[in-house]
């Protein structure tokens, strides 16, 4: 069963001997505008297609989040994590928002590409 942590536990998690993976569980959009650094993308939608895959070991600690408590997405993705046979699952319901105002900083999307401006090499 998935457990509701904060930014401290989300820390501590981050920076134990083990760290989660984190999942930003927003549309592709708003992952690319700005995640929890190290985060990867899997839209709550998506995630009971994608885990499996892209998580094998169904220990592996999980932090799932969205942009803030009232959005109901990581929540959900925790669900279906603990349905799946996670065991590991947290749900960091204050979300990206809370992250920020902790003055923690977030990471764009890596651009695919020439930047604007700019001729492929």
């Amino acid at each position: 069963m998935s457990r509701i942590i904060d930014r401290s536990a989300l820390l501590s998690l981050i920076e134990g001997a083990a760290p989660p993976v984190i999942i930003d569980t927003l549309p592709v959009t708003a992952y690319q505008r700005g995640h929890i650094p190290g985060a990867i993308s899997i839209p709550s939608d998506d995630i009971i297609a994608r885990a499996p895959a892209e998580i094998p070991n169904r220990d592996t600690p999980i932090v799932v989040y969205c942009k803030n408590g009232p959005c109901k997405r990581s929540n959900l993705s925790a669900e279906r994590l603990d349905a799946l046979g996670y065991t590991a699952v947290y749900d960091y319901d204050a979300g990206r928002e809370d992250w920020a105002a902790g003055g923690h900083p977030l990471e764009p999307a890596a651009q695919e590409g020439p930047q604007p401006g700019q001729s492929p090499s």
